[in-house]
């Protein structure tokens, strides 16, 4: 689990080291809170959890440093205008 940690991939991947400890931190705290996970994981390590997350795309920090799902929308957003005339 931890080896994870060790690779540059996953550090790369988020911007480096501080980026990844804060994601790591404040999605451990939804966890936490009963936020369900997003993968499934015969475990109940939070942080492989995390980790499994992160490595498979499913979480990201936003510019202002907040957890986002990707695919998501930012709080406050309508669903974009389809114009149908586009496609």
């Amino acid at each position: 689990m931890l080896e994870e940690l060790k690779e540059e991939e996953i550090v790369n991947k988020l911007g480096g080291r501080f980026k990844l400890s804060t994601l790591i931190q404040k999605r451990l705290v939804q966890l936490n809170a009963g936020s369900r996970a997003l993968v499934d994981l015969d475990t109940t390590d939070k942080m492989a959890v995390v980790l499994q997350e992160i490595t498979q795309d499913k979480i990201f920090l936003d510019t202002s440093n907040e957890v986002r799902v990707t695919g998501e929308m930012p709080e406050g957003s309508d669903s974009p205008e389809l114009d149908l005339n586009d496609l």
